[in-house]
């Protein structure tokens, strides 16, 4: 009680506690505001947080010149809070400002038609199907915002009306303008990568891979994949496991799926050591590790190998489980899909990237680092917030746990949606 006490003195002394035009409360550092959504009919509300969706739609209603959006693809539904959003666009469009938004081809197989006709109805929006595949081997799975080149919001947050309302979800609308300048650079250089991988022609490699002068200082933007990144940018894969090297007391990680498994050809599972050798080494020196993800991530050989990193001392494993909503079964919703670290309650990351090969060696994916004790104890909170609930429960090494069927394909009458 005495430690929560005092992460939270910090909290209203050192955090900004603003309130927007509509009354609502948000907690922010300079440059950055945290954004936060809850699960509908759940206990993990958030006051002093704003939704995605109201950011959303004050990002766009601000846009004077310019608006830009990646997503991995698109899926609203009519009366939702997306489609307050896409409403909120096309007015901006209507009054004259472009908007480029760049989707990953293989989004398509998820992405509803009629949310891709409703995009392509707006005035002066320009969309963009990117094989990314064709250049690195992945996806566009980063999730991230651009208005007038001057403000972003990177989260995990998916263009889907279940992300708004049925998914736990986190991200940051920043406002530091040489970090908002370097993720301009990346949707450039991917924006003009994709009319030359439709042509089937090569896209020269611009990153080096550098580091940050001193990782546990200042607050920066890395991404993913390293040879692709803009020059200056640096590599998520190379910075992730120097941050957890250099964790002395306790790391914090909450993502949708954990495995030290890539996605192969032949739906064989390549070995990803990276991470899981970071936090084994962390445990292994002292450092206390606490993990959660989400039921879906309990297939195997996914589950085998999360029991298998629960068995080493210092480690610590819950499986997060939202129950469905009162109206009943939705596709592909009431998870946890936030992608969020803090280190020493000090250093604070939030990001695009699942924990698993195939997110921080070959798809587009961004993650803020932010040394700043005062964002890093606001997540802690977050963290608690879910750890301590009753949808956490601690991994059972001996538990044979049932396989995840998000999609409701296993279920006998149930409600049908369009969804990916």
């Amino acid at each position: 009680m005495r430690d929560l006490a005092q992460r939270c003195k910090r909290l209203l002394c050192g955090g900004l506690l603003l309130f927007s035009p509509l009354g609502e409360a948000k907690f922010a550092i300079a440059g950055y505001e945290l954004v936060y959504d809850a699960p509908a009919e759940t206990t993990l509300t958030a006051s002093d947080l704003r939704s995605s969706a109201v950011v959303w739609q004050e990002m766009f209603a601000s846009a004077r010149t310019q608006i830009d959006i990646a997503q991995f693809y698109v899926a609203n539904e009519p009366g939702s809070q997306l489609d307050k959003v896409i409403q909120t666009l096309r007015q901006a469009g209507e009054r004259g400002v472009k908007i480029r938004f760049l989707m990953d081809q293989k989004g398509l197989k998820l992405s509803t038609p009629e949310t891709l006709a409703q995009l392509k109805a707006i005035p002066g929006l320009t969309l963009r199907i990117m094989p990314f595949a064709r250049l690195a081997g992945g996806i566009i799975h980063a999730k991230y915002l651009l208005v007038d080149g001057k403000q972003s919001f990177v989260g995990s947050q998916n263009f889907d009306w279940r992300a708004l309302e049925h998914i736990q979800e986190t991200g940051l609308l920043i406002n530091d303008a040489p970090v908002v300048a370097q993720i301009a650079a990346i949707f450039n250089h991917d924006w003009a990568a994709q009319p030359l991988l439709e042509a089937g022609e090569k896209v020269p490699e611009t990153g080096k891979g550098a580091l940050p002068a001193d990782l546990r200082a200042g607050r920066y933007l890395v991404a993913s994949p390293r040879a692709w990144n803009p020059a200056g940018i640096p590599d998520s894969q190379l910075v992730l496991p120097q941050l957890l090297a250099s964790a002395r007391k306790r790391i914090r990680v909450q993502v949708m799926e954990y495995a030290p498994l890539s996605f192969g050809e032949n739906r064989t599972r390549p070995f990803y050591a990276v991470i899981d050798n970071a936090l084994r080494a962390a445990a292994a020196r002292g450092v206390q590790v606490e993990l959660m993800v989400a039921n879906w991530n309990t297939k195997q050989p996914d589950i085998a190998w999360l029991k298998s990193l629960a068995l080493v001392p210092g480690v610590t494993i819950k499986i997060v489980t939202i129950p469905e909503a009162s109206s009943g079964f939705i596709p592909y919703a009431r998870v946890v899909h936030s992608k969020i670290m803090t280190i020493d309650g000090e250093l604070a990351w939030t990001g695009t990237s699942n924990w698993s090969g195939g997110y921080f060696d070959n798809s587009r994916n961004l993650e803020l680092v932010l040394n700043d004790d005062v964002m890093a104890a606001r997540l802690d909170a977050l963290y608690e917030q879910l750890w301590q609930s009753r949808y956490a429960a601690p991994l059972r090494i001996d538990a044979d746990y049932p396989a995840p069927d998000p999609g409701g394909l296993l279920r006998e009458n149930a409600p049908r949606r369009d969804a990916p």
